[in-house]
């Protein structure tokens, strides 16, 4: 169908490294049957049909091939991260090794025949083998790249681009052995090998790996060192036999890009062995350091993150069990209500009241004192209470306005676990996360009780107004639409205008954010709409326009994500742009199958300058008779449950397969019955909000 013409791109180069894989397999059979007749005829002294230049033209076109073959296949693929471009590289030099072990294998079992011996049958194991070599350089030499030029400068880019051209123009040389001087040809080779290792210097990389990764690219870097220097010395000692009985065969000794890829792969392989090898005994410590810094700030920025204070409390736990490798926490918070609340992390409640009661039972001074030593040598302690997988404990209290408001107790299965580095990390912690709390609860306080009543009023005037009492209906289509808020002001917009006779446009939006400011911001995107959806304007045209009035009205953080939709009832077709929002659900009526639409697209507000048009798009498809599609908010897909499970993308795709033959407003109901039926409340945590439109 039409709307999967964004994927054209990607078919298109996908295309296109199927067809250099093939010219790369073409042009060495090509390699094979020219090289195999020119050394067939000089060995027996006869005169070769063929020019003895031509095998050197094969072998660089199946070098050409196969470079801008990996090439494509490395960029092509974004997502690749550092160890995967490694696994990639070793895959290749691993299925390199096994068939020429495989060749190794056929010659033994062959034993000393006149067939093991015959000059032909050397030539063609070679040529295989020469050919494993050069894919598996080619594999590392396009991955190398990707890791170099990772953060890469205009100099860097410069030199590589060098490094690369000056490659390619060697084939030129060695496709018709250009005469030159010796001394010149070693002065290439030399400026190659200089070039190689000035560019594997780079290795920027390396400090992104954490220590399990980097484990993981020691082995496969050590692995492909070996896979190099195996298939290096099987094709050379193939080249010393195959010399020693006729010099006319195509001999990569000779050849400049294929010396220079052997030494510039081997030396990066080795330089980053090197470097992560000796990178690794810091790993750890950096990764510590790194990691009681982002936790240290998710603390100080709970207030600002976080919707309820108990969110603060379990930040909290969290943190400081990672920061100080702890197996388990739990927090006791003193309430209002002079009762005590418990928060545990991968520990139950009945064992932290079974250690809590045992210290209690033993009079134990000082657990949850701050300034007291005792802290760090309960070991022997909880060494008493039977039963307990736990044998050391860190506890601290957390203190509001001077309060002692609860206590922190961190806990290790191994005696004395703690020391004192951890005490201090803990400690400031919980100092921490008691100020956070204090002003968590001012600002609570203050909201609740200087703009709760007026902000109500205000959304609610505002959002009664914002969504559409009649939407546009058509001989084509019918539309059902419902939405339902969390609070008593959501932030979910729908609407649909008719531009012209056979031109209707529909949107559906979801604005970050809840109350008022919501409230107004979905005043603005209905004014937008409105204005924008008139002029018929393409539907990427419309979001960059969108986007580019919110960006004075949105203050930063804000964002509205949104698709924009012009159904053409003459053509039968469907024009959409998506900014980041929800993909649109569709039931083909051709295909009995429903799916999601796979497309891009970036919220309005994210991006706020000119640039944003790269990253939104238009697509198209067809629609026919009794197709159905399915327009949503997050707040459907992110429904959870009793058990905290989502309702998610598969059961709305279910919901709707079960009743993808009704109409619009009867896929609607059953859709917000099983949804509510899913969750088991009709108190909901986020807006509801879903649009049905269904083609006659």
């Amino acid at each position: 169908m039409a709307f999967f013409g964004f994927n054209q791109h990607f078919v298109h180069t996908k295309a296109i490294t199927r067809l250099l894989f093939t010219v790369g397999f073409i042009t060495w059979l090509a390699l094979v049957f020219t090289d195999l007749s020119v050394l067939f005829s000089s060995a027996n002294d006869i005169k070769p049909d063929l020019p003895t230049w031509l095998p050197g033209v094969m072998l660089n076109l199946f070098i050409l091939s196969l470079f801008y073959y990996y090439k494509l296949k490395i960029e092509r693929d974004e997502v690749l991260n550092f160890v995967d471009l490694l696994w990639r590289v070793f895959a290749t030099g691993l299925v390199a090794t096994v068939v020429s072990l495989a060749l190794r294998l056929v010659e033994f079992l062959l034993n000393d025949t006149k067939l093991t011996t015959h000059i032909v049958f050397k030539d063609l194991i070679y040529l295989i083998n020469l050919g494993l070599m050069i894919s598996f350089l080619m594999m590392a030499f396009s991955a190398w790249k990707r890791l170099i030029l990772y953060q890469k400068s205009k100099w860097l880019l410069r030199l590589w681009a060098f490094f690369e051209f000056g490659l390619l123009a060697s084939l030129v040389y060695n496709s018709f052995k250009i005469p030159l001087v010796e001394w010149l040809y070693g002065t290439l080779l030399g400026i190659f090998v200089v070039a190689g290792l000035v560019l594997s210097g780079n290795m920027k990389w390396v400090a992104f790996l954490n220590f399990r990764q980097k484990w993981t690219s020691l082995l496969l870097l050590l692995l492909t060192i070996f896979y190099l220097l195996y298939i290096f010395y099987t094709n050379s000692a193939l080249t010393e036999s195959i010399g020693n009985i006729s010099p006319y065969f195509t001999d990569y000794r000779y050849h400049i890009f294929v010396l220079s890829l052997i030494v510039f792969v081997t030396i990066y392989s080795i330089f980053s062995f090197l470097v992560i090898l000796f990178n690794l005994p810091t790993t750890s410590v950096f990764e510590q350091k790194l990691e009681e810094v982002v936790n240290f700030q998710r603390i100080s920025q709970s207030i600002q993150t976080e919707q309820s204070e108990e969110s603060v409390y379990n930040i909290l736990l969290e943190t400081s069990v990672s920061s100080v490798f702890a197996d388990a926490a739990w927090l006791e918070i003193n309430s209002n209500a002079q009762e005590q609340k418990l928060f545990t992390y991968k520990i139950t409640d009945k064992e932290s009241q079974e250690i809590i009661n045992h210290l209690n039972a033993h009079h134990i001074k000082g657990v949850f004192d701050q300034g007291n030593e005792k802290t760090k040598n309960l070991s022997k302690h909880l060494a008493s209470l039977r039963g307990s997988r736990f044998r050391s404990i860190l506890a601290f209290p957390i203190y509001v306005k001077g309060e002692n408001i609860g206590n922190l107790a961190l806990l290790k299965e191994l005696p004395e676990g703690f020391n004192k580095e951890m005490t201090k990390i803990v400690s400031t912690f919980s100092n921490q996360a008691g100020i956070s709390i204090e002003n968590f609860r001012l600002m609570e306080e203050a909201l609740q009780n200087e703009r709760y009543k007026e902000e109500l009023k205000i959304a609610k005037t505002v959002q009664k107004s914002l969504l559409p009492t009649l939407l546009e209906q058509d001989k084509d289509f019918e539309i059902a639409a419902f939405s339902e808020s969390a609070d008593e002001v959501g932030g979910d917009y729908y609407d649909t205008l008719r531009i012209n006779d056979h031109l209707i446009s529909i949107i559906i939006a979801d604005v970050s954010g809840k109350g008022t400011t919501a409230a107004f911001h979905m005043s603005q995107m209905k004014g937008i709409f409105h204005s924008l959806a008139q002029s018929d304007m393409e539907p990427d045209n419309f979001m960059v326009h969108a986007n580019q009035a919110l960006v004075y009205c949105l203050e930063r953080g804000s964002f509205i994500s949104a698709t924009y939709f012009v159904i053409n009832t003459e053509t039968k077709k469907i024009k959409y742009a998506r900014a980041g929002h929800c993909p649109v659900l569709y039931y083909s009526s051709l295909s009995k199958q429903v799916t999601y639409f796979k497309d891009k697209g970036v919220a309005l507000g994210m991006v706020r300058n000119k640039t944003y048009t790269n990253f939104i798009h238009a697509y198209e498809f067809e629609y026919v008779q009794g197709d159905l599609m399915v327009l949503y908010t997050d707040g459907i897909t992110e429904a959870k449950n009793s058990k905290g499970e989502e309702f998610g993308y598969n059961r709305l795709l279910e919901s709707v397969e079960e009743v993808s033959s009704l109409s619009a407003a009867q896929v609607q109901d059953h859709l917000i019955k099983n949804l509510y039926a899913f969750s088991g409340t009709d108190n909901i945590d986020d807006d509801y909000t879903t649009m049905i439109v269904r083609f006659n």
